[in-house]
């Protein structure tokens, strides 16, 4: 069995042990405010395209690694590789983000076959064994997928923005809602699984779209199908610990962190510590929160945002992030300066 000490910080922490200086991740670390990723994207047709190439992937994951002392890599691809393997046409819009066919202008939704999307989703593990192979020993690597119901809302509207259409879908179509989930659980927890199994030490579930649910509506679009989805790995037989970030989803984080099953919970930006404490588990280990834009900004505002983090999760386990992604008006220096910061401590 291997020394706790030996495993790389971020294990640790999700393990629940406070660990000083925390581990710093950044979600969105490999991504266009870096101008060698804005060159690689470049050579590939379209970003689905790019996702589905184990070279290119594997270089956007090692691109930020090597200008920063991160403590984890990520596997560089999108929540929407899962639809598109189920069949649902995917593309990206330059400036506006993912599009799809939407299911709610279908009167008979056709969904796919678990077993065959993971089968088309093999170039997306092939690039985790690269990732993994690359690593320095103390790096550890992040697999991820989607919640079922944020790439839900995605299949059903076509678009992110504003999820109205998704929500009225719960109420107007829950037997066809249900059997949606139903399949994004089974091919999630498939996909997850094949991630660690090909080297992921960890794993994050993005409930992107968490934000405006009444309580019974998360109650039967988050909590239950992400507990059925966690359920699902430990049956196939995954152990790695798996952080919850339900974004923007307010005061139901504490149903969340504690009905789900989930190891560790990503806090984001709109929350306090002091609220995650008392919401989570006692000892959960904690993720988050600093504002992204503080990294477009920089200087004292980026140090005095990022010192406040620091000091507010200090009696935790904490693994510092953003509260949301890195966005591409962000400088390679500024976070550099940020893992400096954290790096020292308090």
């Amino acid at each position: 069995m291997a020394d706790p000490e030996s495993l790389p910080a971020l294990l640790r922490v999700l393990n629940g042990e406070r660990v000083d200086p925390p581990p710093i991740w950044v979600m969105r670390q490999a991504g266009r405010y870096l101008p060698e990723y804005r060159e690689l994207r470049t050579r590939s047709k379209s970003f689905l395209d790019f996702c589905y190439s184990p070279a290119l992937a594997t270089e956007a994951v090692m691109q930020p690694l090597r200008r920063f002392p991160l403590d984890a890599a990520i596997l560089f691809s999108d929540i929407l590789v899962v639809p598109d393997a189920l069949g649902q046409k995917v593309w990206f819009v330059e400036g506006e983000g993912p599009r799809l066919t939407p299911l709610l202008g279908e009167t008979n939704w056709q969904l796919g076959d678990p077993e065959k999307a993971i089968q088309r989703l093999a170039p997306v593990y092939e690039a985790v064994e690269r990732i993994k192979a690359n690593l320095e020993p103390g790096v550890a690597l992040i697999g991820f997928a989607g919640g079922p119901w944020t790439v839900a809302t995605y299949m059903l509207q076509g678009r992110g923005g504003e999820k109205d259409e998704a929500r009225r879908a719960v109420y107007e179509r829950p037997e066809d809602v249900d059997a949606l989930i139903n399949v994004l659980v089974e091919t999630t927890a498939q996909h997850l699984a094949a991630q660690v199994k090909a080297g992921a030490d960890c794993l994050q579930i993005f409930e992107s779209w968490a934000e405006g649910l009444p309580p019974s509506v998360f109650q039967r679009v988050i909590i239950q199908p992400t507990r059925r989805l966690i359920e699902r790995l430990r049956t196939l037989g995954v152990t790695v610990p798996i952080v919850g970030f339900p974004r923007g989803a307010g005061a139901q984080i504490g149903a969340y962190a504690n009905e789900t099953g989930i190891n560790a919970l990503g806090v984001d930006t709109q929350t306090t510590a002091d609220f995650a404490f008392e919401v989570a588990p006692e000892g959960m280990a904690l993720q988050g929160n600093l504002d992204p834009q503080t990294l477009v900004v920089g200087g004292n505002a980026l140090e005095h945002a990022a010192r406040e983090v620091l000091i507010a999760f200090k009696s935790a386990p904490h693994i510092f992030n953003l509260g949301h992604g890195i966005t591409p008006q962000a400088t390679p220096e500024n976070l550099a300066h940020l893992v400096r910061v954290v790096k020292g401590g308090v």
